[in-house]
């Protein structure tokens, strides 16, 4: 039955290759997200810039853990479509394979910049929808962005994302806000904390408890330490904002790094980076603020953590012993060692998903035409 609905949901022409085809010079590659769907699949998704600046958002599957992948379907094209480490597009599958893509426009690209979070979706993977904005305050001209989504367990969708402050004295240049749909429509913004860390991404992680939890940057007079918020009534309130872990990082300026999470069995795991205290570094702690790993090397930077129910890794960028910047990783294990993962010399942007008892890795390279390219691997755990 599991077969049969992976095969009745997933209807791509697969083709026998290790990945989709990035061997077009002329284009930048960049905003690799996998993700692991209710049937099974590995969904991939990641932009496209050609030489005249369209960027297409591309997905594609795989029903072999990466082995081999469909035919890529572009689901969004324009130039003023935007995409970053801390604002990337990402799709969301439901059980009933149904999907939902959120990515950042920019529909104002000659003018002063609007930034735009917009929802697409689909019944099929095919065919999308005409983009919506998830936001329903018609105001143009201003920025919202650095977002997450994330599917609630009533099959509603939750977006949450810094908004630029009307009047803003630069004290609270952006505020965190919500929204969320009811029977598939967003509904009207909600305001999570007035005064948060203005250019740092958020991460949603509806936990094993069916919790939705919020962890992002806060700003409580330029200590800008991780805070998170939970909801148990699927968004309808939330807790008081906590830190998570008391980094007491002081820094008069927003450092653009946030959080990232994964559940790890019936635990959360959150990474991030902290400049401050005593610990500088890379940190990676569970859902009470307890330090599991700790990567102090100056180094090191853009962190990301993938689970299964008996892995968990977390992987980064660090300078390897030739000064070239390599992506590393370590199982979340007690005195887990830094491995290197092979021919990832130059490498960026990194994402994984584990599968099986392998770590599926992609990420960026840097190229010397200064166009992005990507590169997929598994590592055996």
């Amino acid at each position: 039955m599991r077969n049969s609905l992976i095969f009745s949901c997933l209807l791509f022409s697969f083709v026998a290759v290790a990945n989709p085809n990035w061997a077009d010079t002329t284009k930048s590659y960049t905003m690799p997200l996998m993700t692991l769907t209710p049937q099974g699949s590995v969904l991939l998704t990641w932009n496209e810039k050609n030489a005249n600046g369209l960027v297409e958002f591309c997905m594609a599957t795989s029903k072999d853990g990466g082995k081999s992948f469909s035919d890529k379907n572009v689901i969004f094209a324009s130039n003023g479509l935007s995409g970053s480490r801390l604002m990337r597009p990402k799709v969301l599958v439901r059980a009933d394979c149904s999907m939902v893509a959120v990515f950042v426009e920019n529909t104002n690209p000659t003018g002063k910049r609007s930034l735009n979070i917009m929802l697409s979706t689909s019944k099929d993977g095919q065919t999308w929808s005409v983009p919506q904005p998830v936001d329903t305050d018609p105001t143009q001209g201003i920025v919202r962005g650095f977002y997450d989504a994330a599917l609630l367990p009533n099959g509603e969708v939750a977006v949450a994302y810094l908004k630029d402050v009307a009047g803003s004295t630069k004290h609270e240049e952006r505020d965190l806000r919500m929204a969320i749909t009811k029977n598939g429509v967003f509904q009207p913004e909600k305001r999570l904390d007035p005064v948060v860390c203005d250019c740092c991404n958020i991460s949603l992680l509806v936990d094993a408890k069916g919790t939705l939890n919020v962890y992002y940057r806060d700003n409580n007079d330029d200590i800008r330490d991780i805070a998170k918020m939970t909801s148990t009534d699927n968004g309808l309130t939330f807790s008081q904002p906590q830190i998570l872990h008391e980094d007491q990082w002081k820094i008069i300026g927003c450092p653009h790094s946030g959080p990232f999470s994964t559940i790890f069995g019936s635990e959360n795991l959150i990474t991030w980076f902290a400049g401050g205290g005593t610990e500088k570094g890379l940190r990676l702690t569970n859902q009470a603020g307890k330090r599991l790993v700790l990567v102090s090397d100056v180094s090191a930077k853009n962190a990301y953590v993938t689970a299964s129910d008996k892995d968990a890794v977390m992987l980064w960028e660090q300078n390897n012993a030739n000064n070239v910047s390599q992506i590393a990783y370590q199982k979340v294990v007690p005195n887990g060692t830094i491995q290197w993962l092979n021919s990832s010399e130059n490498g960026t942007n990194v994402n994984a998903l584990v599968v099986g008892n392998q770590l599926l890795v992609i990420h960026e390279v840097r190229n010397t035409n200064k166009r992005n390219g990507l590169k997929m691997s598994f590592v055996a755990l």
